[in-house]
This record gives C-alpha cells, sequence and structure tokens, in this order.
C-alpha cells in the first residue's frame, strides 16, 4: 500500500501539527441516539432471491421483500447469499433497500483504524491537510494525499475526501489519514481488470509520460503503463532515449513481457520496424568496400554503421598493416572510413570490416591501387601474355 514506516509517519505528524490542537476522539456521535439517522436499527439482514435486469428482489423476513438496484453490489450477487441493507422507503409493497457496505465513517466514535472515512479539508500546513471526520479533527501527510503532477495542497480546500484511518491515538489527540491508499488500492483493481486484456505479442499504443535515459514510460491507459528500454527504441543504435523520444509523444510498441500482474510491462518499439537484416545479402557482398560512420569504440574494436540497424565489427587487427592498440588512437565516435566487407553471416546478424583489401594493402592507399590496376590488367590480359611477358605487363604499370 505504500505506507510509511512509523518513524517516517511520526516525524511527518509532529513537524505537520505543531500548534495544532486536535479535539478529543471521546466525542459523542453527533446524531446518535437510539432511532437516529443511519442507526443499527435500519439494518436488516436479506437473501438474495431473484435478479431482473438492474434490480436485485430480496427476502428480508415472512412476508417482507425488497428490491435493491444492481449498481450497490460491486459485482453480480447469487441467489441465496444475504448481505445487510438498510431501508430507504416502500415503493409499490416493496422496501428500497441500500447496502451496507464496508463502513464508511462521518462519526467520531466509529473511527477504528482501517477505517474507511470521509473527511472534509478545512486547511493546510507545510506538512499536509487538515480535516474533519464529523466532528473530529484529523491531519492527513503530504506524502499521504497522492497529488498528481501539478496539483498542490491548496487545491483540496474544502473537498471531501475518502481517506482509510492509518493512526487513532486518543491520548495525543490526534487521528491520521491516507488518501493515497485509497487511490493506490482503486489503481491495483483497475490494473488488475485491464492487464486480462493484453498478451505478449499485442500491438499497443500510448503516450509517453516519463523518460530517462535508460527508457521511457508509456501510459497505457486502464491505470497501466508499460517500459521502453532503450535498446528497444529504435534498430538505429540509440545511447540516451531523451535523444529520439519526449514527453507527450504518442508511440506504438508491441508487448514483449508482463509482469507481476501488469506492474511491470515491457515494451519494444523496434519490433514494430521492418527487420534491416532481412535480404542483407542482396544489399552488400564480400570484398564490397563502403564508407560508413564510426558508432562505437571498444577495447576489441570500432563499431561501424553500415545503415541504421546493421553495425559491422572493424577488429584491431584489421585497422591496418601495422599493430593497432587501441581503437581509440586511429579514431574517435562520428568518424567516417572506408572499410571493405570480409564477412557477412546474416543468421547470427554479424558483419567483419577491415580497412585492409584482399592483398594486405591499406585501402586508399598508393600500394592498394596499385594492386587493384594489376588484378584488372590480369583479368584483360590474354593466357599467352600471362605466360611470356608478365615482367613486361608489370613495368607498363609503373609507368606514369
Amino acid at each position: 500500500m505504500n505506507r510509511p514506516n512509523d518513524d517516517q509517519l511520526s516525524r511527518e505528524i509532529e513537524a505537520a501539527l505543531e500548534g495544532v490542537n486536535l479535539q478529543d476522539l471521546d466525542q459523542p456521535r453527533a446524531s446518535g441516539g437510539k432511532g437516529g439517522k443511519g442507526s443499527e436499527r435500519d439494518l436488516m439482514r436479506g437473501a438474495i432471491v431473484g435478479i431482473s435486469g438492474n434490480d436485485v428482489f430480496v427476502e428480508l423476513g415472512p412476508r417482507m421483500q425488497g428490491v435493491a438496484a444492481l449498481s450497490e453490489f460491486s459485482e453480480a450477487p447469487k441467489v441465496g447469499e444475504t448481505y445487510e441493507f438498510k431501508l430507504n422507503g416502500r415503493e409499490d409493497d416493496l422496501w428500497k433497500l441500500v447496502r451496507k457496505k464496508a463502513p464508511l465513517v462521518t462519526e467520531g466514535s466509529d473511527i477504528e483504524v482501517g477505517a474507511c472515512v470521509k473527511a472534509r479539508v478545512t486547511g493546510q500546513n507545510a506538512g499536509g491537510l487538515e480535516l474533519m471526520i464529523g466532528a473530529v479533527r484529523a491531519f492527513m501527510p503530504a506524502s499521504q494525499v497522492g497529488m498528481k503532477q501539478g496539483e498542490t495542497l491548496a487545491a483540496f480546500l474544502t473537498q471531501n475526501l475518502t481517506c482509510e484511518v492509518m493512526e487513532v491515538d486518543k491520548t495525543r489527540k490526534r487521528v491520521l489519514v491516507s488518501r493515497r491508499v485509497i487511490l493506490d488500492r482503486e489503481r491495483d483493481a483497475q490494473r488488475k481488470e485491464s492487464v486480462g486484456r493484453l498478451s505478449t505479442g499485442m500491438r499497443v499504443s500510448g503516450k509517453v509520460v516519463r523518460v530517462e535515459p535508460f527508457g521511457a514510460f508509456v501510459d497505457l491507459g486502464g491505470g497501466l503503463e508499460g517500459m521502453v528500454h532503450v535498446s528497444n527504441i529504435s534498430r538505429k543504435r540509440t545511447e540516451n532515449a531523451s535523444q529520439v523520444i519526449a514527453i507527450g509523444d504518442s508511440v506504438e510498441a508491441e508487448i514483449l513481457e508482463i509482469k507481476e500482474n501488469g506492474k511491470r510491462i515491457a515494451l519494444s518499439m523496434k519490433a514494430l520496424e521492418p527487420d534491416p537484416w532481412q535480404g542483407v545479402g542482396s544489399r552488400y557482398s564480400l570484398d564490397m568496400v563502403i564508407r560508413a560512420r564510426i558508432t562505437r569504440l571498444s577495447e576489441f574494436g570500432a563499431f561501424v554503421e553500415l545503415e541504421p540497424g546493421i553495425e559491422g565489427l572493424l577488429h584491431l587487427s584489421q585497422m591496418g598493416k601495422e599493430r593497432v592498440r587501441r581503437a581509440q588512437d586511429l579514431f574517435k565516435v562520428g568518424d567516417e572510413v572506408d572499410v571493405r566487407i570480409s564477412q557477412i553471416d546474416a543468421g547470427k546478424q554479424r558483419v567483419s570490416l577491415s580497412r585492409l583489401d584482399s592483398r594486405g594493402a591499406l585501402l586508399g592507399s598508393e600500394e592498394s591501387v596499385d594492386a587493384k590496376e594489376i588484378d584488372n590488367a590480369l583479368q584483360q590480359a590474354a593466357p599467352r601474355q600471362l605466360g611470356t611477358n608478365l615482367g613486361a605487363l608489370f613495368q607498363k604499370l609503373k609507368k606514369p
């Protein structure tokens, strides 16, 4: 229920009630007395005998029947079940009945820990709200008000709030109540009802309500909230969620996982994007040389983005002809480099890259250019030239 511990409550109460003289709890009922309004004399136990539309028919005793609205029950009652009702007049030979639900207390002498009470806000101070439960003063710490973002304590002045009694101390003449535990209970009930309509793999939409570097929190409605981890925002590598998403954005995502009865829902936006690895073999081939951007540096190499969602690894051993100890000595994130595709494994989603050509020369170097011209010349030369005049061919290529 998110109740604070006793020490925390005590500190909040002492700070907020400084100078406030709460009335004694031992007050008589404002409307007490035998036969007064709401007295036990008006309560009768009856058995459900039938349901028709929105009417629930109740047998109260011999030749005594009543009817209650279906809305008086949290769920449809069953024939034979018994409940307590309050008589609320007669109509067409039937008593009009009102359910006696969980005690909703308005009188001081009825106040007990755990009771649900109706309290009127009469004032505020730095620590919380001052209230009246009937003729009894009570206090609600600010942490137990359950304020929405942007709300202030002043917004609750003169309102009637449904609260739960958390502490009754007649010796110290104080009553502590909480609205937050009521709201939490209602949200839990709403969440349990809503989560039953969800399943993994389902596509959902919502609005971003909070953004952290590690991900974004999305309001899915019905008291449910999901989280999109930064790794599941886009196929394109994202280091910080706030770089690509903002509070108030409307997003669509796929449900990856539902835990703790809906308290934790993992979402993925990138699952709805096309998979860039599909057909990668038709777009890239071995020994293809492309210019690409470095996105990350690690102790064993650099990751190079060929396109959004596809990165290749440029290992330290493939960065140059000379030995390279650290990628940071040659590159920084954002640099663009020419790389050759040396291996593609679409199944494992891996691409290996090199800055060396197939003969081991550095791409773009004079040595690499000469080697390429030699390869082209060898492919174009006749077989007899290869056998009789290869040396002359090399000399010709070296001429300016």
